[in-house]
């Protein structure tokens, strides 16, 4: 699989379209929209210029990609001037394929990211047999939609290790109003960007669905959003938004949107003022967004080694805690592990070793000699011996 994309990628970069520099944005006048489309444990934005052309930013996931089409249809969308993929997670590029199947796409824009996903793999297949210009941009670059919106690509790198860091950033400028598009962007992006950037706006769609992987306080702080949105599913596996995301947002005096509670949520400027269609965030739907209970002192988990399947957990605090009757969850496989009667002394700490290298030392507990943690991504969750969670790490 993975030479046949390497193959299709190549024959699309043989004809890949240069973006074109365009220039500053002119007065502003017209309304321009922003749709942020409710697709669940996913993102998806659509934005529509004064000049009536459209731009897609990812699709969500696969499931989603009839309703993002009927929603396009119900904009009056009947051909979209670019369709941009910010990384290749399938919550991010599922939908597109729907898309690339039912409406009439002039560019499509790329992390240039290769992954062997069938998801991935039929949506690369497609653009390369309905003969789209493929183009893979540089930080730096503009697109040209509307002379007078500035769209910025600030980060893209196809070279990234990690899906999430592959992420195009966008900032889209019209008039005195900005928005900062981030895909999955995690911290290390963050900083990098705020160093090379200017990263100030209006309006901030969080990354990687408010994950404390993302959004740092320092980030926040540099945006500097008077609002920001949060796009996340009902009730979903990772607990997102985090409360970490949410306290630093409030604390930059921004109002916070979510798609899981307000749906789709439809931001219209005319370049000077903006109006965001859509109620203000309350919390229901994000079972992370409240503060973790206080009374089992500072036990935490501090590390997590994915190939080496070994976590750390460490207690902070200056008391010692027993953690007799605690739990240790992988969230991806909803695998548990229950404590022994053991005690975390102040400042120190113990790990939980799974997989066919799983060890038991002084300091190590061993869980399993099978796989446990996934190597693409697996959320850990600490419970404490009433089941509540008293940490968590992506």
């Amino acid at each position: 699989m993975k030479k046949l994309l390497f193959i299709l990628i190549a024959t699309l970069l043989a004809g890949c379209t240069n973006i074109t520099i365009q220039p500053s944005p002119a007065t502003a006048g017209d309304d321009m929209y922003v749709h942020f489309l409710n697709v669940g444990q996913g993102d998806s934005i659509l934005l529509e210029t004064p000049n009536g052309k459209f731009m897609l930013i990812d699709g969500g996931m696969k499931g989603e990609g009839e309703n993002v089409v009927e929603y396009l249809r119900n904009q009056g969308v009947e051909r979209l001037e670019y369709v941009v993929a910010t990384h290749p997670d399938a919550d991010h590029i599922g939908g597109l394929v729907s898309v690339l199947n039912s409406i009439s796409i002039k560019n499509f824009i790329d992390s240039g990211k290769v992954h062997t996903s069938q998801t991935y793999e039929e949506m690369i297949t497609l653009i390369a047999d309905k003969n789209i210009p493929y183009i893979v941009p540089k930080a730096g670059e503009k697109i040209s939609l509307d002379s007078d919106v500035d769209i910025q690509v600030l980060s893209s790198n196809k070279e990234a290790s990690d899906n999430n860091e592959a992420s195009i950033v966008l900032k889209v400028t019209y008039g005195d109003v900005s928005f900062l598009l981030t895909g999955d962007a995690g911290i290390d992006m963050e900083q990098e960007l705020m160093q090379t950037q200017n990263v100030q706006a209006t309006i901030l769609k969080s990354g990687h669905h408010g994950s404390n992987t993302s959004s740092s306080p320092a980030f926040i702080e540099a945006v500097n959003p008077e609002a920001a949105i949060l796009s996340y599913g009902q009730d979903n596996k990772y607990g997102h938004p985090h409360f970490e995301v949410i306290e630093s947002l409030k604390q930059a005096g921004s109002k916070i949107y979510g798609t899981a509670e307000a749906g789709n949520i439809v931001v219209v400027t005319d370049g000077v003022e903006y109006d965001i269609q859509a109620k203000e965030w309350t919390g229901i739907g994000a079972t992370s967004s409240v503060a973790l209970p206080k009374t089992t002192g500072n036990v935490e988990i501090v590390a997590k080694d994915l190939h080496k399947e070994l976590v750390t957990i460490q207690n902070s605090g200056a008391e010692a805690v027993n953690i007799n009757g605690w739990q240790l969850v992988s969230i991806e496989g909803n695998q548990v592990f229950q404590f022994p009667n053991i005690t975390i002394q102040p400042g120190k700490s113990i790990q939980v070793s799974s997989g066919p290298d799983a060890q038991e030392t002084n300091i190590t507990l061993k869980w399993t000699t099978k796989p446990i943690w996934l190597n693409s991504g697996d959320k850990a969750q600490l419970l404490n011996a009433k089941g509540e969670i008293v940490s968590e790490f992506e």
